[in-house]
């Protein structure tokens, strides 16, 4: 049976410490998922606490795994570790049932689970835990009280301090697409193939057809069977989801910006209204010294038209250029707003906080190209 303590004990504690750290580097990105479920209860009152939530809740979670891995105030731990659990456990079952937020984030973006395994893994979880609780008195402590204090208040701080770093500048690990080093889109396209699919309007029967196959001249054919859907079959890898790039006349210019062969810089800024404005002067500075080099920089904005034309004039600006796109993709692009992005045939190359935007002098732009240019 103490064997099965101690089982019990690590993997819970690696478990948590997992859980922890993988939430409280990217604390930002928790915090857009507890905003989801404050906006899924109709908690609309709670949003604003959302972000001090995400680091206190990280914080919370890595360090009761230490604390479980070293054997630290076991009574105490194994109480607060059985409420967490069992509270979480009765929100993801509800989740799972009603798909309230598909996705919970409860391993960030490191590992990606349905509502229903996330349920399942928290069940599990929950009989290692419950050995725990009880075995709780079983276990001599290691340290002595003050030094259980001492490595309490060092995780805690230490941890904050950790997710505090990563909100006000970058992810130190980014597990979403646009990562450095990552292609967004592959070399060599191929053509997306379209399947039709019609049904017998007598017998209810489906055919699919290729969509340059489909006998449309058969006008016996076309009498006898009716559209119903649509199957799109694309050969193609891509990392851009629902990412897209489009003008104030909706066209669409994706592939044309994300495939530039030559270096691209995308300012990212997912809302203009939250946006720092004095952020936007130097980005323009930095604008007339790309153009200089014959390098395109767009701003990809989440807000609507108007709400564009609104920001552009208060800060005076009217040299750059701006696009529109999705909130959502600009927020999982990076995690600033606005945030710098750079590209070169489809890869990204670097990532900057607007806190961080680099000066990019004579000497740095040599750099860049010395590294990138091939």
């Amino acid at each position: 049976m103490k064997t099965l303590r101690i089982i019990s004990r690590i993997l819970v504690g690696l478990v948590f410490i997992f859980s922890g750290f993988v939430k409280g580097v990217d604390p930002l990105g928790t915090a857009y998922r507890i905003t989801d479920y404050f906006q899924a209860y109709q908690m609309d009152w709670a949003i604003p606490l959302s972000l001090t939530l995400s680091i206190i809740l990280c914080s919370f979670e890595f360090v009761l795994g230490v604390l479980l891995i070293l054997n630290v105030k076991m009574k105490q731990t194994a109480w607060l570790v059985l409420l967490m659990m069992s509270f979480f456990t009765i929100v993801t079952f509800v989740d799972a049932i009603h798909n309230l937020v598909p996705d919970c984030g409860c391993f960030g973006d490191a590992v990606k689970l349905t509502n229903w395994q996330t349920f399942y893994k928290n069940v599990v979880l929950m009989v290692f835990v419950l050995i725990l609780f009880f075995g709780k008195k079983k276990d001599m402590p290691w340290f002595s009280n003050t030094r259980e204090w001492f490595i309490i208040a060092a995780f805690s701080l230490l941890f904050i301090w950790f997710s505090v770093y990563n909100y006000r500048n970058l992810p130190i690990i980014n597990f979403r697409p646009w990562k450095v080093g990552n292609k967004m889109l592959s070399d060599n396209p191929q053509p997306i193939k379209n399947y039709l699919i019609y049904k017998n309007k007598k017998t209810g029967e489906t055919k699919e057809y290729l969509s340059s196959e489909l006998p449309w001249q058969d006008t016996v054919w076309m009498a006898n069977w009716e559209y119903d859907t649509i199957r799109i079959e694309n050969p193609n890898k891509s990392s851009l989801g629902s990412f897209s790039i489009v003008d104030s006349s909706g066209s669409d210019y994706t592939e044309h910006f994300v495939r530039n062969p030559e270096f691209q810089f995308f300012v990212a800024a997912y809302d203009l209204r939250t946006a720092d404005k004095e952020v936007f002067k130097k980005i323009s500075i930095f604008n007339e010294k790309a153009k200089a080099k014959g390098i395109s920089l767009i701003v990809l904005s989440g807000n609507s038209p108007d709400e564009i034309a609104k920001f552009k004039k208060e800060v005076n600006i009217t040299d750059l250029e701006f696009y529109s796109s999705d909130d959502i993709s600009l927020k999982a692009m990076i995690r600033s707003n606005p945030g710098l992005v750079l590209l070169k045939k489809a890869v990204v190359l670097g990532q900057w906080h607007y806190r961080n935007f680099p000066e990019f002098d004579e000497n740095e732009w040599k750099q860049l190209e010395k590294k990138y240019v091939k």
